[in-house]
């Protein structure tokens, strides 16, 4: 069994990441880590972990992007199951077990098995648990709807189910706007293989201020380049990905609204006005023209297909709630 971590100026949350891995029921691990041209003391923290657990190995490339750095791990993994983790999010200790199990037992046809996640805070205390997510089989049109994966840590996939998707795709990051490559890369599997769940919180999704993810402008971007890919791909399944892309600027938005950023909100809709006017026509009227399902919805949301989200009170953390 494979891990694959890239890393790129990962010094604050590295070791607490590779902690979490190494701390597996699984123990029969190749952990690889990919420094994708740190500039502070990410190398040096990796190599501490390597010294001092032999399942370890570090791997350096030139500044590329998180998707040529997650395709340089797997393609040097051995393992025939590999999973993604970033080098700021979290794993409870069954994490890699439970999955690894449900895919195996799934049989050859399923490609990709999944859990439930938490956001979690930069000092790994727990917040909104994204669960009760139940798609298994054939989920292609549900992932293009929303992505209930929720993000790049989640998926522990086949090594034949990711070189047939021919891994990562590295044009997001080309075009100026990385943030969405494990979406498309999960799309790209579920358009062959079945997906399997595993309907427990395993991953913990933390959240920083700095990180990709935060740049909402740059993720709505992303995301619409990668409907562009999917539509030629599948122009059966446009319409879908095009829900999509809606759903995503929606729930884009509230959070916008949520953190109070009116700014950002206008932002965000005037982006999605310039790529599909009649979309964001649409998330203007889910968000404003319908006060009852505006306000259902920050009460306990559907996140544009996620799932159902909850709270957890801020004062648990993760690693110590998912240890088993």
């Amino acid at each position: 069994m494979s891990v694959v971590i890239p890393a790129y100026n990962a010094e604050e949350t590295l070791d607490e990441t590779l902690c979490s891995v190494r701390a597996q029921t699984h123990g029969n691990l190749e952990i690889i880590i990919v420094d994708d041209g740190s500039t502070d003391t990410t190398c040096a923290l990796a190599e501490r972990h390597a010294a001092a657990d032999p399942r370890v190995q570090l791997l350096h490339q030139p500044n590329s992007g998180v998707a040529a750095a997650r395709n340089a791990g797997w393609q040097q993994a051995r393992s025939a199951f590999i999973a993604f983790l970033d080098a700021d999010d979290l794993w409870a200790s069954t994490k890699i077990e439970r999955q690894l199990q449900a895919l195996q037992a799934a049989g050859p046809r399923a490609g990709l098995a999944y859990a439930w996640t938490v956001q979690i805070d930069p000092g790994g205390f727990m917040g909104r648990c994204y669960g009760g997510i139940h798609h298994q089989g054939d989920v292609l049109s549900e992932l293009l709807r929303g992505n209930f994966l929720c993000c790049g840590s989640n998926a522990l996939t086949r090594r034949e189910a990711l070189m047939d998707a021919e891994g990562f795709d590295s044009r997001l990051r080309d075009a100026g706007f990385e943030g969405c490559e494990d979406w498309l890369l999960h799309c790209r599997i579920a358009e062959t293989y079945a997906f399997v769940r595993v309907p427990e919180y395993l991953v913990g999704y933390r959240f920083l201020h700095n990180s990709m993810s935060s740049n909402k402008q740059r993720m709505l971007r992303s995301q619409m380049l990668a409907c562009r890919q999917i539509a030629a791909r599948r122009p059966d399944l446009a319409s879908v990905a095009m829900e999509g892309l809606q759903n995503y600027c929606a729930w884009l938005m509230r959070e916008a609204i949520d953190r109070r950023d009116p700014k950002q909100v206008w932002s965000l809709w005037w982006l999605m006005w310039k790529e599909h006017p009649t979309g964001a026509l649409w998330v203007l009227s889910q968000l404003f023209l319908d006060p009852v399902r505006y306000v259902r919805d920050r009460l306990g949301r559907s996140m544009g297909g996620i799932g159902a989200e909850s709270t957890m009170p801020s004062d648990q953390s993760f690693l110590e709630m998912t240890r088993f």
